[in-house]
């Protein structure tokens, strides 16, 4: 099955995130993004639809306290959007791709399957992700959302201790305090060992090729064996505040710009 593309964007998109959606939809997904305001400029072939009837802006007040001015704190936008992406998946809405996932082919995925794949060598990445709508990940993250704690049952011994502590020394004890990828990577890869699903998990070069060394993709540099490799099905990108640079000559962006238009 080829599944809709779905994903979550806070805030204006930035040229290198666009171009990801143009890859997108090249390789033959339909696209929406989901937002609370409009997003302007995206790309032909990409929807955008209201986020508010996915998992409503309020929730991000469990995760921390806005700004004075209403605006999102620090890493609640990651945050929320790991809480969004798993809502997506409990409506059955298709596959989550990051925005800054640039595809070099289609994706298919079996629909009573999981799909995602390896970040790191023990731990699995989040940006790109498949559940059925009655997996056992996806029924967890439910009734994590079910709490106003948000503490989740299979954290790690460690970060109970922090937590404990933390509160022993007067500071936030809000797990979401712990570290930007709480609810991210770490709670997808507890929750696929402890559903048995970890052997479902693809390659690490399936995504993640350039993901750890991001100067393989802004840098000009050789990348002919990236673009051929048939085990590379796209590039989780993870710009870090590179997502408005103009490619350089010679780098794998340059070539992606090219091939799918800047």
């Amino acid at each position: 099955m080829r599944p809709d593309v779905v994903t979550f964007w806070h805030g204006p998109l930035d040229r290198l995130r666009t171009l990801c959606l143009r890859s997108q939809v090249a390789a033959g997904h339909k696209v929406t993004v989901y937002s609370f305001d409009p997003l302007p400029g995206l790309p032909d072939g990409v929807g955008n639809a209201e986020a508010e009837a996915v998992l409503p802006h309020a929730f991000s007040e469990k995760l921390r306290p806005p700004q004075p001015d209403g605006s999102w704190r620090d890493w609640t936008i990651l945050q929320f959007s790991d809480f969004f992406r798993m809502r997506l998946m409990a409506q059955g809405a298709g596959l989550w791709l990051d925005a800054d996932v640039l595809l070099l082919k289609p994706i298919d995925v079996d629909p009573a399957k999981p799909y995602f794949a390896w970040e790191r060598p023990r731990q699995l990445g989040n940006s790109v992700l498949y559940l059925p709508a009655d997996d056992a990940i996806v029924k967890a993250f439910h009734d994590l959302m079910e709490q106003d704690e948000l503490e989740p049952d299979w954290l790690a011994l460690r970060h109970r201790c922090i937590l404990v502590l933390r509160q022993l020394r007067g500071r936030s004890s809000r797990t979401a305090d712990l570290r930007v990828a709480i609810y991210g990577p770490a709670s997808l890869t507890a929750l696929a060992r402890r559903s048995g699903e970890i052997s479902h998990a693809q390659p690490k070069q399936s995504f993640y090729a350039v993901h750890a060394e991001p100067k393989l993709f802004f840098e000009p540099g050789d990348f002919s064996k990236l673009i051929a490799d048939p085990a590379i099905v796209g590039f989780h990108i993870s710009p870090k505040g590179r997502g408005n640079q103009a490619p350089v000559a010679g780098s794998l962006y340059a070539w992606a710009a090219k091939r799918f238009g800047s």
